[in-house]
């Protein structure tokens, strides 16, 4: 629920194709805004439409539909969202990026508010998931571990934007630049990351 990492997807989808067969590719859910009940202020709301209209603006193709704001009841809570990854992959890994996907298309397109667990249930049957199991697992203690030890990973890769690529070996970690607009300079600066590593070792 990061609109920057909505933006950043399709180069983000490019530098997986090149890179699936180089390197292991690990999400790792950051969090960004805790549980609340509360109604987003509006002065978040109009800072969050601005973001969308400077993404448009930066990022070509980049599509938001902006009835979100009109039509549901926005909340400062990507927690649910987070959790709805992992108890979607645990019915298989592709089912959690699946969910991911399903969730941005929701916020970002269909005017759908994935802070709400019912909408998040919703998705879940609509990528295929067995939507009782999903229920559950939705709100375990095992799911929530799982969220507690991204989040500390999170912490200690250092992350503090969203999105952020780390490039990780055994011995260390190295923040890659986003480039929103071309894949070829990520997949350049992992490949070079990577050659400097392994002449370290």
């Amino acid at each position: 629920m990061c609109s920057w990492c909505w933006g950043f997807r399709p180069v983000w989808n490019q530098v997986q194709q090149v890179l699936a067969d180089k390197v292991s590719i690990q999400y790792v859910l950051g969090g960004l805004a805790r549980d609340t009940q509360q109604p987003m202020p509006e002065s978040m709301r109009l800072v969050i439409r601005e973001t969308w209209q400077r993404i448009q603006q930066e990022i070509p193709g980049i599509e938001f539909n902006y009835d979100f704001w009109s039509d549901c009841q926005p909340r400062r809570s990507t927690y649910p969202s987070c959790r709805a990854v992992i108890a979607a992959g645990f019915q298989g890994d592709d089912y959690g990026k699946a969910m991911l996907y399903a969730i941005q298309k929701a916020y970002y397109l269909q005017a759908r508010n994935p802070s709400n667990n019912d909408v998040l249930i919703q998705l879940s049957a609509e990528i295929g998931l067995n939507a009782n199991r999903f229920e559950t697992d939705l709100f375990s203690k095992t799911c929530e571990n799982v969220f507690k030890n991204d989040l500390q990973l999170t912490s200690d890769l250092g992350v503090s934007a969203f999105p952020s690529l780390v490039l990780s070996n055994k011995d260390s970690n190295a923040l890659i630049h986003i480039d929103y607009t071309s894949s070829e300079t990520i997949v350049s600066s992992v490949l070079d990351g990577m050659k400097v590593s392994a002449e370290m070792k």
